[in-house]
């Protein structure tokens, strides 16, 4: 590391402004940040300082995010053998290797697409690189299904970053989730691939990637109610669905790094949790078709409820700001999510457009949050004159 550090220490002046490759400033801080903690803090204004930056925050969501990454992995290798009639014979190895060699390159064209994007547009405005990609980069790939094009991803990822973010400013301005502004831009420009009821299993060998077999996802067999759902397959994560949403254990093992680190806001999980629950009963209570009768509970371990919950409603830049906010806030989130799934029976799944929703309601909540208290406030000087 020392080496590593003295090597951008020698480099540093001739990327300052005047210098030959000044072009690469925003480059060359990037890269360096990643690395190491930086030797100055914010000259203006009344901040907190210690050693985690931006940088260290996300670099934390990244680690909570590889359990759901690792079982995503494995679970594409799973789907293959079982289509296959080879689970038995296959070794674990093989199950992981397998999805290893399907979800790299996906990883590999959304971190270089979303950063290369990044890293121009830091170096056209000359500012510093954001950071806010390095999440959004792992987030856009566990979020897609893995049949989804390489290109499809690429053209979504850029869509993303300059439309979801990069119009607004960059990191800290966006209004909207960029991971699920990626997604969104999937599901309405290509709907096959992110909806309706057939899924992805390879069924011809790594060579032969586009021929497969197709049948019924969970989350749609689930709500419909023609099958039962294994409790222990869809809580663990050994069901067909997007890379990094079926296992729910790995979800919350990723939950409590957050938390724990106090990363991740346990207000917002909480309530989107409960605020599923609420609608899941209360649909259970008056139910009236297959839809509206499936168990309140099993909601919170299919589909993409639980990592939504967990990594995207929990985002501190398009989330709620006021602790009041982020209770109602996550609480509309769980209730939108589940009544979407039951009333349309075409798009079995609503995480997504209620978590995009709620970004957009979330100032709104806050200001009447803030507006609730002032009035609180001025009423209780206005009795003790």
């Amino acid at each position: 590391m020392k080496a590593l550090r003295n090597f951008f220490e020698k480099t540093k002046p001739h990327v300052q402004k005047g210098a030959k490759y000044h072009w690469l400033h925003s480059t060359h801080d990037a890269f360096f940040t990643l690395a190491f903690v930086q030797k100055h803090t914010s000259k203006s204004g009344t901040h907190v300082h210690d050693y985690i930056d931006l940088k260290r925050t996300m670099g934390i969501v990244v680690l909570a995010l590889v359990p759901a990454l690792l079982m995503g992995m494995y679970n594409i290798g799973y789907q293959h053998f079982g289509a296959l009639g080879q689970l038995e014979t296959a070794a674990f190895f093989d199950l992981f290797l397998f999805g290893l060699w399907k979800v790299l390159p996906v990883i590999i064209v959304s971190y270089g697409v979303g950063l290369g994007i990044e890293f121009i547009f830091a170096q056209f405005r000359g500012h510093e690189v954001n950071e806010g990609f390095l999440v959004s980069g792992m987030l856009i790939p566990l979020i897609m299904p893995i049949n989804t094009p390489l290109w499809m991803i690429g053209i979504a990822t850029a869509f993303a970053v300059i439309f979801g973010k990069e119009v607004f400013g960059g990191t800290g301005m966006n209004i909207w989730n960029p991971a699920l502004v990626a997604r969104a831009f999937v599901f309405f420009a290509y709907p096959a691939q992110m909806s309706g009821d057939s899924v992805w299993i390879s069924a011809s060998g790594v060579e032969k990637m586009a021929d497969g077999f197709t049948g019924a996802t969970p989350m749609a067999e689930a709500v419909l109610g023609n099958t039962d759902l294994n409790v222990w397959n869809a809580f663990i994560g050994l069901i067909p669905g997007s890379i990094g949403e079926t296992s729910t254990l790995a979800i919350l093992i990723g939950a409590a790094i957050l938390i724990i680190t106090g990363i991740g806001n346990w207000k917002i999980m909480l309530s989107t949790v409960l605020g599923g629950l609420f609608m899941g009963i209360l649909l259970n209570i008056f139910a009236v078709n297959a839809y509206m009768a499936m168990p309140f509970w099993e909601h919170l371990i299919i589909g993409g409820f639980a990592f939504g919950a967990v990594f995207m409603a929990t985002d501190p830049v398009t989330a709620a700001q006021t602790d009041r906010g982020k209770w109602i806030y996550g609480f509309l989130i769980g209730v939108l999510a589940i009544l979407i799934r039951v009333v349309n029976p075409a798009y079995p799944e609503g995480m997504m457009l209620a978590i995009l929703l709620m970004n957009t309601f979330a100032p709104l909540i806050d200001h009447y949050v803030v507006q609730g208290n002032i009035k609180r406030r001025l009423k209780r000087v206005q009795q003790s004159a």
